[in-house]
């Protein structure tokens, strides 16, 4: 079992919003739809970001778009992440979704998808700090929502812009940054470079989340206490293990925590949350999308390959649940 160590659980306050926790859920395109946010929030993701919007497809009340910020009773708090070329698509987008009561609203300045490149938004943004500053104010001329950015380091290694993107970007009025510690040339290639982070605490007076190589509660420990960052926003490392959530808290508190989940627990999970996802995008998708899901919850588990090939031809829940009740009787 983990040894505990001195706390350093605490609320976060961004503008006029508390959140009562500085264990987040970062956004991630095609996984954090509303049934995994509340599959995230029951195990304690204290915030939690909707799938990355289009700013445009937003102010043009495109109903893709708007389905990706629907939020369940499950979820407290969460914020909304956009990406946006220009500050007039922005304030439109935001003017769209403001009644919509997201806590915050965050500006991508880090995604490097190709077609998010080419609609010049998401990482390019990095080379014109102006531009994210003139983008942010005008997300803030349209909501009494706290407007945040989410940064990369910068194109490449040798135009690291994040200082001047976040300088701009609070003197706009952004009231909080995350930092993912890469370049967009980096992607996900090398180790996150968590030396900046000190930096980027110097420098700005909002409050600084980190995401980035946080994988397990023990990660999220040693981000805060090595880099003094106000808090944690786990991607990669919460599929499949949600439980990170918990977990993480439980550290930072001082407790000590078993890291090992059981099957069962990990499968009963995963079933709760194929059910919620039926009840928002129908059975016949929700058993789709959740094949992904299922794979990643029986990483690492005892004979789960069984279930992993068992699950990419199961099409109805009733298929779902008789997989996994085969695999606990074995």
């Amino acid at each position: 079992m983990d040894s505990p160590d001195p706390p350093r659980f605490h609320s976060i306050t961004v503008a006029s919003l508390t959140v009562p926790g500085n264990v987040w859920l970062a956004p991630m395109a095609g996984y954090t739809d509303a049934a995994f946010r509340a599959v995230c929030a029951r195990q304690g993701a204290r915030l939690c970001f909707t799938e990355m919007a289009s700013a445009d497809a937003l102010s043009r009340n495109n109903g893709t778009s708007l389905r990706l910020l629907q939020v369940t009773p499950e979820e407290t708090l969460t914020g909304f992440q956009i990406f946006a070329a220009s500050p007039s698509i922005a304030a439109a987008a935001v003017r769209r979704i403001a009644p919509l009561g997201p806590a915050i609203v965050d500006l991508n300045c880090g995604c490097s998808v190709p077609k998010v490149l080419k609609a010049e938004c998401g990482a390019l943004l990095l080379r014109d700090p102006a531009l994210i500053g003139a983008i942010v104010a005008a997300m803030k001329s349209e909501t009494d929502a706290p407007v945040s950015v989410k940064l990369r380091l910068g194109w490449d290694s040798s135009t690291n812009t994040y200082l001047a993107c976040a300088d701009a970007a609070v003197k706009a009025g952004a009231s909080l940054l995350t930092l993912h510690p890469r370049t967009r040339a980096q992607g996900f290639s090398v180790t996150a470079e968590w030396s900046h982070i000190g930096a980027l605490n110097k420098a700005c007076p909002v409050p600084v989340i980190v995401s980035g190589d946080l994988f397990t509660a023990r990660d999220c420990l040693r981000m805060i206490t090595t880099t003094g960052c106000d808090g944690v926003m786990v991607a990669r490392g919460c599929l499949g293990n949600p439980f990170i959530f918990a977990q993480a808290e439980a550290l930072l508190k001082g407790q000590a925590v078993e890291p090992h989940i059981e099957a069962e627990q990990k499968l009963a999970t995963a079933m709760g949350h194929l059910k919620m996802l039926a009840e928002s995008v129908g059975e016949a998708k929700a058993c789709r999308d959740m094949r992904k899901h299922f794979v990643a919850y029986t990483k690492g588990m005892a004979g789960g390959a069984v279930v992993r090939q068992s699950v990419v031809c199961a099409e109805r829940i009733d298929e779902y649940e008789e997989i996994v009740e085969s695999y606990l009787r074995a």
